[in-house]
C-alpha cells in the first residue's frame, strides 16, 4: 500500500531571504498578473524556476527549462537553500471560507510517496487530465531533476491518529507564511526516528486519491519511465518517488469549493430557446434579479433534494431541477455512480446534447472557462459580450469524490476544487540529493 519516507528537503534560508517573497501558489493557478507581482517580489522567488519567461529566443537547448536549471544551480551555489537531513514535514493551514467569516484548519504531511501506477491500485486519481500541462512539467523535471511542489493526496484514518501525533502539541516552534489569500500556511521539520516509523506504519495500509496535482503525478510516472534507462544509479532510484502532501480526507478541515462554468462564443446564441431546451430535462424556476449571495443560497437547497443548477443568462436567472428520469437520459458509457454528479449531468446534457458543446472543445477548453467566484460568474454575463451562460454548481463531496475514485472512475474536468492550494517552494525535492 502507501509508502512514505522522509527525504532531505532543500528549503529557502530565513537568514538569506524572506519567506514571503519567495513562495508561489501551484504553477497552474498562477495568472499573468500574479506572475508579474512574484517577480517584483525578488530575485529569488520560485516563479523564476517553475514558471519562468524566458530571457531570449528559445531554442532546443536554451529555453525556459534549462534556464529554470541554471537558475536553480545558482541559488544552490550562492547557498539560498539550506539542507535538512531526511525529514518529513508538518503542515497546515488557517484560512476564512471564501465569502465567510468561520476559521477553519486543515492539516497533512509533506514526504516522499512511491509512485505506483493506477493498476496497482495503490494510488487513484478522481478526474482526466491534459496533454499539454503534462508536457510542460516533464520538461521541467527533465531540466532540474527536481520537485518544487507537492502532489496533495488523501488518505482515510477516521481516529485521527497521524495528525494527533503530529499536531498536538502547543510547543512546536513553526516556519510561518501568509499567503496572497490570506491563507496562514505553518510548516515544521519532524525528524524523530520513532515519529517518522509511527507514520510510515500508519500509512502503510492506506489507498491514496490524488486531490490536486494529477498532472504532476502522471508527469512524474513518465519521468519514471525514462529514468529507468538512464546510467545514474541514484537518480533512477529516487525518481519513483515524489513530493507529495498527505490529507486526512476524515478530518473536518477538508474543504472542496464548487467551480462554476461559463461558457462563451457560440454562435447564434439565444436565451429564451435555450430555456426552452433546457426545460425538456429540467424543472425551471425563474429567479429574477439575483446577487451570487441568494442565487447560491437557493442552489444550495436545491440540491439537497435534486441535481440542480442556476443558469444565468443576459435574460435573467433561472433554477435548473433535474426532472425524474432524466438521469438515463445520460450515455451510458457513465456508470450510475456518475450520473449521480452534477458535473456529469451537467456536462452530459446542457453542454453536450442542449448546447452542442463536444467533449473535445471541453478539454481543448473551447467556448467554456472556469471560476471559482460566483460572483465573477455572474459579472462575466453582464460584463462580456460574448459570454453566452454562467452555470453555478454546488460543490463535489469528499464522499462522491472518495466512491468514484476507489471505483476506478473519473470526474470531468475541474469538478473538484480542494481549498486553499498547497504553497510551492516550501519544500524542494531534488533527487540526485536523496542518496
Amino acid at each position: 500500500m502507501a509508502d512514505i519516507a522522509p527525504f532531505p528537503a532543500l528549503r529557502y534560508d530565513p537568514d538569506k531571504v524572506r519567506l514571503d517573497d519567495v513562495v508561489t501558489q501551484p504553477y497552474d493557478k498562477i495568472t499573468p498578473q500574479m506572475q508579474d507581482g512574484y517577480y517584483k517580489k525578488g530575485p529569488y522567488n520560485l516563479v523564476r524556476v517553475i514558471l519562468g519567461r524566458p530571457e531570449r529566443e528559445e531554442t532546443a537547448t536554451r529555453n525556459r527549462y534549462t534556464e529554470a536549471a541554471e537558475c536553480l544551480k545558482k541559488w544552490r551555489q550562492a547557498g539560498i537553500f539550506v539542507q535538512d537531513p531526511p525529514s518529513i514535514y508538518a503542515y497546515c493551514q488557517r484560512f476564512l471560507l471564501p465569502g465567510g467569516s468561520q476559521m477553519v484548519e486543515r492539516r497533512g504531511f509533506i514526504a516522499a510517496g512511491r509512485l505506483y501506477d493506477y493498476p496497482e491500485r495503490v494510488v487513484f486519481r478522481h478526474e482526466q487530465t491534459l496533454a499539454k500541462p503534462k508536457s510542460d512539467r516533464l520538461n521541467l523535471l527533465r531540466a532540474t531533476h527536481a520537485h518544487f511542489g507537492q502532489i496533495f493526496m488523501l488518505y482515510s484514518d477516521p481516529a485521527q491518529t497521524i495528525d494527533s501525533l503530529l499536531f498536538d502539541n502547543a510547543h512546536y516552534e513553526w516556519q510561518e507564511v501568509k499567503d496572497e489569500y490570506k491563507v496562514l500556511h505553518r510548516v515544521r521539520r519532524i525528524a524523530d526516528p520513532a515519529t517518522l516509523n509511527i507514520v510510515k506504519t500508519e500509512m502503510a495500509d492506506k489507498k491514496l486519491i490524488i486531490a490536486d496535482g494529477h498532472h504532476r503525478y502522471e508527469t512524474a510516472l513518465n519521468f519514471r519511465k525514462e529514468a529507468a534507462e538512464l546510467p545514474e544509479r541514484c537518480l533512477k532510484e529516487n525518481a519513483n518517488r515524489a513530493m507529495m502532501t498527505f490529507v486526512n480526507m476524515d478530518s473536518p478541515g477538508l474543504v472542496i469549493l464548487p467551480t462554476h462554468r461559463v461558457v462563451f462564443g457560440l454562435a447564434n446564441f439565444d436565451p429564451g430557446k435555450f430555456m426552452e431546451e433546457a426545460g425538456k430535462l429540467y424543472e425551471v424556476q425563474e429567479l429574477g434579479a439575483v446577487d451570487a449571495a441568494k442565487a447560491t443560497k437557493s442552489l444550495a437547497e436545491s440540491g439537497k433534494k435534486a441535481v440542480s443548477f442556476v443558469a444565468v443568462t443576459k435574460a435573467g436567472s433561472f433554477l435548473l431541477i433535474t426532472k425524474p428520469g432524466s438521469r438515463e437520459e445520460i450515455s451510458s458509457e457513465f456508470s450510475t455512480r456518475q450520473r449521480k454528479l452534477d458535473v456529469v449531468n451537467l456536462h452530459s446534457l446542457l453542454l453536450e446534447r442542449t448546447l452542442g458543446i463536444s467533449r473535445e472543445q471541453v478539454t481543448n477548453q473551447q467556448h467554456i472557462r472556469y471560476l471559482r467566484n460566483a460572483e465573477d460568474a455572474i459579472a462575466a454575463i453582464k460584463g462580456d459580450p460574448d459570454v453566452n451562460v454562467a452555470f453555478l454548481m454546488n460543490p463535489v463531496s469528499i464522499e462522491q469524490v472518495r466512491e468514484i475514485a476507489f471505483a476506478g472512475e473519473v470526474l470531468p474536468q475541474k469538478s473538484t476544487d480542494f481549498y486553499p492550494k498547497l504553497l510551492s517552494g516550501l519544500a524542494i525535492y531534488a533527487l540526485e540529493d536523496a542518496c
